[in-house]
């Protein structure tokens, strides 16, 4: 009895741990889902949520970590601050660290996005979809294109975020459930990784720095307020929780207004703020002629070929950058980063393709997207995979709630 005993405990670990080999962190056997739409989350994902004081219906908010390859759903409790509540493995995502620029590029999106009801996709092809609602306002002020971007199952990505089928039924349950709990807009908040002060060390020297760093500021307000930032765009830059004064509004490509933030957030964002410049000086020092090497695509799947055997072609997972990516010596991180660039002409040029005259490496640290036009329309709905019924709005639906009230039912 003992040594059956004995089994049953490893094979029910290798199972809890099963995302290492089978990238499957949620299981449920899909022949017995009748209805994938109105499909409830699992019991034990139920049982969290109440010993966390969370309704099944309240508001939910949604994280990617591209680097670690890590999507977490965090839910708020009945103090209307967030807690994690899930997390899964992604499957697939394509291309590098670094956002979406243009169509093609095979580049998963990199932002703040608001997600309505009309994003959720229950007829994909993909098994379940929600639409990540590329480009949002930033994107398109800055004449980055692209549409049809998704968080999907399958495990196979040329620009979205793939989970097995098994995780995007779970995922979508989430979002589904929120939104009948009366939430109006779900924020997913897709970063490269976590925006800690030695990851913002290591990754000093990558061309999309800046860009990251303006990400930041709404990655500290999160961390400091357990609460979904307020977002907004203007001088084609993102602006969290800002309160516009004398009367000025904001526009995407457009000068931004006056702008106020409340007292305790500025303190608190202040001492958050001391913290993490200590531990960037410590960083500096720890890492100091050293950077991270990026891996390719390839090179990521690479690392998780095995897990292809036996399966169908479709199924392509990519495994994290923090597997196949390195530390190297800054002047080695130059060297590669050249050898890139040739590969990438000679792959362009092979194709027919005119490629965009690439940054140098020794000019990383300062390299931004290349230059946009000075006035671009702003979508007001992202185009999707399928054809949704507009929402109703009343008065009350369209007015503008303060960031501190953002969660709020209507």
């Amino acid at each position: 009895m003992r040594i059956r005993h004995f089994a049953y405990v490893s094979l029910m670990a290798l199972a809890l741990a099963g995302c290492n080999d089978t990238l499957e962190t949620a299981q449920v056997d899909l022949s017995k889902v009748k209805n994938k739409v109105e499909q409830p989350l699992p019991s034990h994902i139920l049982t969290a949520m109440a010993a966390k004081g969370m309704d099944r219906n309240s508001p939910i908010m949604i994280r990617i970590f591209k680097e670690e390859g890590a999507m977490e759903i965090w839910k708020a409790k009945a103090d209307n601050r967030f807690d994690k509540v899930a997390d899964y493995k992604i499957c697939a995502w394509s291309g590098r660290l670094g956002p979406k620029v243009k169509t093609g590029d095979r580049q998963a999106p990199e932002g703040f996005y608001e997600l309505t009801r009309a994003n959720l996709n229950p007829n994909s092809k993909y098994y379940l979809a929600i639409n990540t609602g590329f480009p949002n306002r930033y994107d398109a002020a800055n004449g980055r294109t692209g549409s049809d971007l998704m968080i999907h199952g399958a495990c196979s990505s040329s620009g979205c975020y793939s989970m097995t089928d098994q995780q995007v039924l779970e995922i979508y349950a989430f979002a589904r459930d929120a939104f009948k709990g009366g939430q109006s807009t779900v924020q997913l908040q897709a970063f490269p990784f976590r925006m800690t002060a030695e990851n913002m060390v290591k990754h000093r020297l990558d061309p999309s720095y800046d860009f990251w760093k303006m990400l930041k500021v709404g990655y500290d307000n999160f961390e400091v307020t357990k609460r979904p930032p307020e977002v907004n765009v203007c001088e084609k830059k993102y602006v969290f929780n800002q309160q516009a004064t004398d009367g000025g509004a904001f526009n995407a490509a457009g000068k931004c207004p006056a702008m106020s933030t409340p007292p305790a957030l500025t303190a608190a964002l202040a001492s958050y703020g001391k913290t993490y410049d200590a531990d960037y000086a410590k960083a500096m020092s720890k890492y100091d002629g050293m950077a991270w090497y990026d891996p390719s695509e390839a090179e990521r799947k690479a690392v998780v070929a095995k897990l292809r055997k036996g399966r169908e072609l479709a199924f392509a997972p990519t495994g994290t950058s923090l597997e196949a990516g390195r530390m190297v010596k800054v002047a080695e991180l130059e060297d590669l980063m050249v050898k890139r660039t040739a590969q990438s002409l000679t792959a362009n040029s092979a194709a027919g393709a005119t490629p965009a005259t690439p940054a140098q490496p020794q000019t990383q640290a300062t390299a931004v997207a290349a230059a946009t036009p000075a006035v671009v329309p702003v979508p007001t709905q992202n185009p999707l995979a399928y054809t949704a019924p507009e929402p109703q709005e009343t008065a009350d639906a369209t007015a503008k709630k303060p960031f501190w009230k953002f969660w709020a039912r209507n």
